[in-house]
């Protein structure tokens, strides 16, 4: 994000500062609706169209989704809980990191504050039209008149029908549902906190606390791969290095670049593939400058930490 002085008015998300909405409104039962609610209060890039499609799903997964809609320039993050980073950083000073942001973002509960919008909003089009549609379908709900149907005879006959029973000895299951989240349902796809790999201090400290992990002290394991962290508020995993890379010589370093170019590949597509994003912090820009200019494809999942060693 670009750093510029603005004179224009600062709307806090105070709308929205409770974590349930008012059981009166339409959004208290309804989670797609509070979603949109929440969404058009934002400035978005791609006239909200992202939000609608993922709606359906949890605010944190849709916010980790849609990040990248958001119009950044008009908006500034501040980590007000102290949870999202080592330090927080103002809403004036320059932009803070992009795993910061994103995680303030994507923090389930509405925190006055966190997230500060530069500027009026007009609320998106295709927010509007979602939020227009389905009060039109809440009207004609509620305009609606009861009735009763008298059953058919085959609905009677199969609601009478005895229930065979399951020759396995179990109770049947419905059919789960089909969203990218299924993936994480696999059994090698949960996320299993285990010990640290290990006992380099300086390291799983930055991992605990940049992030930040939601384990705190432990390593998360994956599709038989152990992660240095799963992000608190989103689906991400996180590998750190804390290599001094700065003081390595030049063939060391073209080494060490190549070595990590390879094995962030193979950690993102398994992270993908159980449906997680994946971001390998790095403590230096020139670390992170050596990756890319190896593998330019990757300047999203890489960002600098600045973790000491």
């Amino acid at each position: 994000m670009r750093s510029r002085t603005c004179g224009a008015l600062l709307l806090f998300l105070s709308a929205c500062a409770t974590t349930e909405p008012s059981p009166r409104g339409p959004a208290a039962w309804n989670p797609r609706i509070a979603n949109l609610q929440r969404a058009a209060t934002l400035p978005w890039a791609d006239g909200g169209r992202c939000v609608v499609r993922e709606a359906s799903n949890e605010w944190p997964f849709l916010a980790e989704r849609c990040f990248h809609a958001l119009d950044r320039d008009r908006v500034r993050f501040r980590d007000v809980t102290g949870r999202c980073a080592v330090a927080s950083a103002p809403a004036a000073a320059a932009a803070v990191p992009m795993g910061v942001a994103l995680c303030v973002f994507a923090s389930p509960a509405v925190i006055t504050g966190a997230v500060i919008v530069i500027g009026t909003v007009v609320v998106a089009v295709a927010i509007k039209e979602g939020l227009d549609a389905y009060e039109r379908n809440a009207s004609r709900e509620r305009a609606r008149p009861e009735t009763q149907t008298r059953p058919s005879h085959e609905q009677e006959r199969l609601t009478h029908r005895k229930p065979k029973p399951d020759p396995s000895g179990q109770d049947g299951f419905p059919p789960g549902p089909t969203d990218p989240l299924d993936r994480e349902r696999r059994p090698e796809c949960r996320p299993v906190p285990v010990p640290h790999a290990g006992e380099d201090d300086p390291h799983n400290e930055c991992a605990d606390k940049f992030p930040p992990n939601r384990y705190p002290g432990m390593d998360v394991l994956v599709n038989g791969k152990q992660f240095d962290a799963l992000q608190v508020g989103v689906r991400v995993l996180w590998e750190i290095k804390t290599h001094q890379f700065d003081t390595y010589s030049l063939f060391l370093r073209n080494r060490v670049a190549r070595d990590h170019v390879d094995e962030m590949r193979e950690d993102r597509d398994i992270a993908q593939n159980c449906g997680y994003d994946f971001v390998v912090g790095v403590s230096s820009a020139a670390h992170k400058k050596a990756l890319l200019d190896l593998a330019p494809d990757l300047e999203p999942n890489i960002v600098v930490t600045e973790c000491k060693r």
